[in-house]
């Protein structure tokens, strides 16, 4: 741009040779200067509000655009995002067969603290003293006031009662933060399958939640797996049939003085498990701490059904009747010579109160719980092939159920399977395992022979795989332990649960003790498995009592038979209309219930 002088020399002498005024020269010419600056900057100010105009427009286009795209998609809940993207804080919910809820995510608050920020740190700590009273005033003030210290947690949830109180205290310092924590609504009703939850990483803004136990740690990916899209894990388990059967067994517990027990119902032809409990029990909402000494089935967190391995008794004798028809050996009504005395390697085989029962059939070994006649039939059998039918019947390995706790109840065998240890692992001696691998054993005696895989998930028709019975000797098995039960000679006779047709085998087993080697006198596992109803199985139901005594009577009683058999009837007789199945009665029984109501 080229810049004219204001007052240029030409025109000045020209103006002054005139007689004319030199300074008007001078102001024309600055106003000419001013009018092309106005000009230039009202040129340049129209575009900058041109390009803002744009710029607005486009603005409010997308922001009109987004309105009119939101407006016509789908309403959806927004997702839950933590500050980090590292933090996944969203369960699937656990729920039981019929979508009633077992486990859930409730939303609360983490209470934290800048000691930095705060302003009376002393009387901070006091005041959360009174609110939760597990914490030491003074400890939380040298906290409190530690130069060092910029973060401190306090409590990583709290209800909010609590929350409310810890706001009155007005404290700047005393901050909160939002998070979801697990909820187990039922208490303690199965809490040894949920197990438990706690916090994984975790900031201030939320938490991960992860499980630390039971199923919740089994499945803990799959519950923590957005793609789930909230689609709850659907358990096997009928609440209604596990808060009956867990407040049957805690009463016979108490009543039978037990220092533990445990029960364990499954579906013969699913495998699913409908209820499984292990007494004493804890609050999974508050889940107490590992035992560090002592023994650890002392602990409630011990779960007997599926980490107890046991001695089981006399339950066992029915495999061993089973294995010797399979093999054509024996038939039900074969007899066989219990006179004493019957030794193997040198050891004597007695009975129990040293009954001697004589030449009795098969059937009476298992009505009235032969322990020679179960050993001369093991003998027969073979120790090979006996270890054989009781592998094919899962009882050497833990069982595959769906609980980290299941892979601790290994079953405890002879290295050395002798004589000795065919005959007395035939009526259940010398071979420890669980109730629950007692349970599948005799699903695949009531289904007819077909091994099932125990579950605690929902599955539907049949679950059948090997073949370890022929249906006929399934039948004459059932039979055997239906008398048990039936017969006035058999061990179980108090199991009777009128319309249910219970079958079943007692068990009675000295405790080993834990040191020294030997057996108590006076401390026993008391169990009894049984199955019904006898004509049409669909249920096995093993109970186990852990050093009950019974003591009605002149002296104290220990047996399976006043012990277990007992609470396992009453425990059918609550459960089974739960699981629907209508009473049946006989003719003679519907005569006594008439003259009854007469």
């Amino acid at each position: 741009m080229t810049r004219i002088p204001l007052r240029p020399l030409a025109r000045i002498l020209d103006a002054r040779e005139k007689g004319e005024n030199p300074d008007a020269i001078e102001r024309e010419n600055r106003r000419l200067r001013h009018e092309e600056m106005r000009d230039r900057m009202r040129l340049r100010a129209e575009g900058r509000l041109l390009v803002l105009a744009i710029m607005f427009f486009c603005a409010y286009g997308v922001i009109g655009a987004r309105m009119g795209m939101l407006s016509a998609s789908e309403p959806s809940e927004p997702r839950a995002q933590a500050s980090g993207a590292s933090i996944i804080a969203s369960r699937a919910d656990i729920v039981d067969r019929y979508g009633r809820v077992l486990a859930t995510n409730m939303s609360t608050h983490s209470l934290y603290a800048h000691p930095q920020q705060m302003i009376e740190p002393v009387r901070a700590a006091e005041r959360l003293a009174e609110i939760f009273p597990d914490l030491d005033a003074e400890k939380l003030a040298a906290r409190f006031t530690d130069p060092k210290r910029k973060f401190l947690w306090v409590r990583k949830k709290i209800s909010p009662e609590q929350m409310q109180a810890v706001h009155d205290i007005g404290e700047p310092g005393l901050l909160f933060g939002p998070r979801e924590m697990r909820l187990y609504p039922n208490g303690p009703v199965l809490s040894h399958v949920l197990g438990g939850a706690s916090f994984g990483q975790e900031g201030v803004h939320s938490a991960e939640v992860i499980g630390t136990a039971g199923i919740e740690r089994f499945f803990d990916k799959e519950l923590r797996d957005p793609a789930r899209e909230g689609v709850p894990l659907s358990l096997s388990i009928d609440l209604s049939v596990q808060a009956a059967s867990e407040e049957v067994l805690d009463a016979g517990m108490k009543l039978l003085n037990a220092k533990g027990a445990a029960s364990v119902l499954m579906d013969v032809h699913t495998g699913e498990v409908i209820s499984i409990v292990s007494l004493p029990d804890f609050d999974p909402n508050d889940r107490p701490r590992p035992a560090v000494q002592g023994n650890p089935s002392d602990s409630p967190l011990f779960n007997r059904a599926v980490q107890g391995v046991y001695e089981l008794g006399s339950t066992f004798k029915i495999f061993t009747a089973a294995q010797a028809m399979q093999l054509g050996l024996v038939g039900p009504q074969t007899v066989i010579d219990t006179s004493p005395p019957f030794k193997v390697g040198g050891h004597r085989i007695g009975e129990f109160d040293n009954h001697n029962y004589g030449a009795i059939s098969v059937e009476k070994i298992i009505v009235k719980s032969s322990n020679r006649g179960t050993g001369k039939l093991a003998l027969a059998i073979g120790s090979d092939r006996q270890k054989e039918f009781l592998s094919a019947l899962g009882l050497f390995a833990p069982t595959p159920l769906e609980i980290t706790e299941a892979q601790g109840g290994k079953p405890l065998y002879p290295e050395r399977w002798t004589d000795l240890s065919a005959v007395t692992i035939s009526y259940g001696h010398g071979i420890s395992t669980t109730p629950l691998h007692l349970a599948t054993g005799y699903a695949a005696i009531a289904n007819g022979g077909h091994m099932v895989k125990p579950t605690l998930l929902k599955k539907s028709g049949p679950q059948y795989t090997d073949v370890v019975l022929s249906k006929h000797v399934a039948e004459a098995s059932m039979h055997m332990l239906r008398q048990v039960v039936a017969h006035e000679d058999g061990t179980a006779s108090f199991a009777e649960v009128p319309g249910y047709h219970v079958a079943g085998k007692t068990g009675t087993a000295d405790k080993p003790k834990e040191r020294g080697g030997g057996y108590y006198k006076d401390k026993v596992i008391a169990t009894f498995a049984s199955a019904f109803p006898a004509h049409d199985p669909k249920y096995v139901l093993v109970v186990t009592l852990d050093e009950p005594v019974e003591t009605s009577g002149s002296r104290p009683r220990r047996t399976a038979g006043w012990t277990a058999v007992p609470v396992a009837a009453e425990m059918i007789g609550r459960i089974a209309p739960l699981l629907g199945l209508r009473p049946e009665y006989e003719t003679g029984q519907l005569n006594v219930i008439t003259s009854a109501s007469d």
